[in-house]
């Protein structure tokens, strides 16, 4: 039996190495996260202000904003070097036809996403480019991880470990708080974009109030971020609570789990800063990638959560409670 099940897992599963590679790719873009939105904290968006060349040249002089728009570019062709490498890869090592074709979705999106860079730059920052570009990044960052996650030994092999009646279920809640996350992610891209970063210039109230007057433009997409931030609380809360509850035995779970809940802590603390220093560049860039990284954290939860946890009409009519499946 651990023979069968030992060549099983090799035919259907692709090399150690590759998984390898496309965690690196994930780990990649979520630095390119960091780099661009450190252009958008300096303000550097249109130090170079030509595409896809820079001052007509590859390689212009790294001075000033330059070095950041410049720099830019360049590890957003790192990236777009390892999904090019990591399609091949799995092209001829995935035996899975639809993990091929996510990867050649994730091509298609680093693509698009060059592409709409580019736009961006030769149209002078347009709000409704630069927010696509921006929540292009993040869907980038997530079809990496599922990448990621889908090509490590075993994952496809064998039948979920836990079952359970109890409501919500975990599927659903961990579901509503990644799409819950991105859509706060999209609010702060939309903030940042339109100049909206402190239109409430103090906090945790909003000028001396818990309810604003929402008489700008502004001042509603700023504190709709702030009730989204609270809103992405509760599900995380609720998300991670019942985790600890329901499947604290199952480090695959708890150990996503708690890293969501450091990074949302982090990113809370970002966010404070990032008002308290009127939008210093380090703790804004930050703010920016944490919060991407919270976004990946809550997908692997919930891809594990997927893999892991069945309804209970999955498993064979053996009624149980979160209980572990052991036959």
């Amino acid at each position: 039996m651990h023979t069968s099940l030992s060549t099983q897992h090799s035919v259907l599963s692709p090399p150690l190495w590759v998984h390898r590679f496309a965690v690196a790719t994930a780990v990649a873009t979520l630095g390119l996260i960091f780099v661009g939105a450190l252009v958008t904290s300096t303000g550097s968006g249109l130090a170079v202000p030509d595409w896809p060349l820079s001052f007509g040249r590859v390689f212009p002089p790294m001075v000033g904003g330059v070095l950041f728009e410049h720099g830019h570019r360049m590890v957003a062709a790192f990236v777009g070097l390892l999904t090019v490498t990591l399609v091949v890869l799995l092209s001829h090592r995935e035996p899975r036809a639809w993990v091929r074709w996510l990867a050649r979705g994730a091509l298609l999106a680093v693509v698009l996403q060059g592409l709409l860079g580019g736009i961006t730059v030769l149209l002078r920052l347009p709000t409704a480019v630069s927010v696509t570009h921006a929540c292009l990044a993040q869907a980038f960052l997530c079809l990496t991880v599922v990448l990621a996650v889908c090509t490590a030994p075993g994952w496809h092999a064998g039948a979920a470990l836990w079952v359970e009646h109890q409501q919500p279920s975990l599927r659903l809640l961990t579901t509503v708080t990644t799409g819950a996350i991105y859509l706060q992610l999209i609010l702060g891209a939309l903030m940042r974009h339109t100049g909206a970063g402190l239109a409430i210039a103090d906090f945790p109230l909003a000028f001396g109030r818990v309810w604003p007057p929402l008489d700008s433009p502004a001042v509603t997409i700023h504190f709709l971020h702030r009730l989204g931030a609270v809103v992405v609380m509760l599900c995380v809360g609720w998300t991670v609570g019942c985790v600890f509850y329901r499947y604290r035995t199952e480090r695959q779970l708890l150990s996503p789990a708690l890293l969501l809940t450091a990074f949302l802590v982090v990113q809370l603390v970002l966010g404070a800063y990032t008002i308290w220093t009127r939008r210093a560049v380090l703790p804004m860039t930050a703010h920016v990638a944490v919060g991407a990284a919270v976004l990946a954290t809550s997908l692997l939860l919930t891809l594990r959560v997927y893999r892991l946890v069945a309804a209970p009409a999955g498993v064979y009519g053996r009624a149980c409670v979160s209980e572990r499946v052991t036959a």
